[in-house]
């Protein structure tokens, strides 16, 4: 991700330059979608929430107040995912029971990988969340502390235990 320039883009399109959005759109929405996939599993509902982030970004992008981009987008992905389990309730298992939905067609090459997506589906939303975010997304400690209105140190010992518990359970299932 291009962070230095992020910046900058959404202040204009904060100002009203909303043609500017593409080049956010374009170098974000995968992360967004990866992101909200590997949180609840479901495809469909993956693409029709980074939908729903990225017209909040420009619903609310008089908020933006000069942070960071990337902490700022997260941060509207991770409540639009939460919002949508809160208001769903009847059609949605709560957001901590959802599990990875696996091909039942997998590759020898994918296997390991495989295996550690199955004990990331396995652990709390919380630790698959922070794991996801500072691992797979390469979100900083500081940046993930502003996301989930914590502070650094806190996010890097959650990271620490979210990492030992996603090692116990890989290596359980070897």
């Amino acid at each position: 991700m291009k962070t230095e320039t992020d910046e900058l883009l959404m202040a204009q399109v904060a100002k009203g330059n909303l043609d500017l959005l593409k080049v956010l759109f374009d170098r974000h929405h995968l992360h967004i979608f990866n992101f909200l996939y590997k949180m609840c599993g479901d495809k469909m509902l993956s693409e029709d929430l980074t939908q729903d982030v990225f017209y909040k970004v420009i619903k609310y992008r008089s908020s933006y107040k000069n942070g960071k981009f990337v902490s700022w987008i997260f941060t509207i992905a991770r409540n639009s995912l939460k919002t949508h389990f809160t208001r769903n309730k009847e059609m949605h298992d709560d957001l901590e029971t959802v599990r990875y939905r696996l091909a039942e067609n997998e590759n020898e090459k994918q296997d390991e990988y495989s295996q550690l997506q199955r004990a990331l589906g396995k652990l709390e939303s919380s630790d698959r969340e922070v794991l996801l975010m500072h691992r797979f997304h390469e979100i900083k400690y500081n940046e993930l502390a502003e996301i989930m209105d914590s502070t650094p140190g806190a996010i890097k010992t959650k990271v620490s235990r979210a990492l030992k518990k996603l090692k116990t359970i890989y290596l359980e299932s070897i």
